[in-house]
């Protein structure tokens, strides 16, 4: 059985929609993989956050991407934020914004 993505609202999304089309084909690309391999997917493509936190790895010409992710029984993959990186670090506030909504996710 594969796994199933959903997406935490439609304006995660329509976020995604918008990245640049190298750093978007290369998502496509990871998330056929996270539909056949799930939590078997690891670096370089996939990297655990800690406490269920997960982020895919894009890139492309334009730059790289995180795009944060959990799962949920059912081998479900919920996609809760993505964000264009320009640091070496991830900033804190984008993966507050992911830990806050698999909070909400993880109470419905």
């Amino acid at each position: 059985m594969s796994w199933a993505i959903e997406y935490f609202s439609e304006v995660v999304r329509l976020k995604i929609n918008a990245l640049p089309v190298g750093i978007r084909a290369s998502y496509a690309r990871l998330t056929e993989l996270l539909e056949e391999f799930g939590l078997d997917l690891r670096m370089p493509h996939s990297r655990a956050m800690g406490g269920g936190l997960f982020e895919l790895r894009p890139k492309g010409r334009e730059g790289i991407a995180r795009v944060f992710y959990c799962t949920q029984v059912g081998k479900r993959i919920i996609v809760l934020h993505s964000f264009i990186k320009k640091t070496n670090e991830t900033p804190k506030r984008e993966l507050e914004i992911a830990r806050k909504r698999q909070r909400e996710v993880s109470k419905s």
